[in-house]
């Protein structure tokens, strides 16, 4: 990718670095080049990963087609498959155990954030507001969640290769998921109490 050396990481140091990884890995495992970003490549990652979730959705639904809804609620799942190969083919390259720049992990998590509001705001009309208020409750759950990593969040980065990479990110998603639910059906129904207050 032209930036391999001198990069900033953190975690310990992984296996001593082998095969070099695909073109493909290194730009799935910095989420398109958004894991570079400074300052706090997380959050950039993440931005960019419910950006990406948001095109998807869209783009699903336009086709009007019977197995969207299957594809939409399949897509956390994919993500996370394809994170843990990008992740592990460029921990291996590196030898580092959990760069900063990989962000294909905040991809997924957030994304699994995100699927309550398959069922509103991404299928129903939205005024602006409400619409901007239910993408971010599960945005800055999702963020909590990953950088406080509690309990099984922090296990899981025990993990050997992209496994560990990835799944402490899956599992705040999971919890960010479970808050953002019940968030989301309290903002809705504020939204038909309130209706002008959401820039409908």
């Amino acid at each position: 990718m032209g930036q391999r050396s001198g990069m900033a990481y953190h975690g310990r140091m992984a296996a001593t670095p082998t095969t070099p990884a695909p073109r493909l890995a290194w730009w799935l495992a910095t989420g398109l080049g958004s894991g570079y970003l400074q300052p706090a490549p997380g959050t950039w990652g993440s931005l960019a990963g419910l950006l990406a979730w948001v095109l998807l959705v869209r783009g699903l639904g336009s086709l009007g087609a019977p197995w969207t809804a299957a594809a939409m609620l399949a897509a956390p799942l994919a993500l996370t498959l394809v994170a843990v190969w990008a992740a592990d083919a460029v921990v291996q390259e590196t030898g580092l155990k959990d760069p900063s720049w990989i962000v294909i992990d905040e991809w997924a998590g957030i994304w699994f954030a995100l699927t309550p509001l398959l069922f509103t705001v991404m299928v129903q009309p939205q005024p602006w507001l409400l619409w901007a208020a239910r993408l971010t409750a599960p945005f800055l759950l999702f963020r909590v969640f990953d950088i406080w990593k509690p309990g099984p969040v922090d296990i899981a980065q025990r993990l050997p290769g992209g496994w560990g990479v990835v799944m402490d990110d899956v599992l705040a998603g999971i919890l960010a998921a479970l808050l953002a639910w019940p968030l989301d059906q309290w903002l809705g129904a504020q939204s038909l109490l309130h209706p002008g207050r959401w820039g409908g």
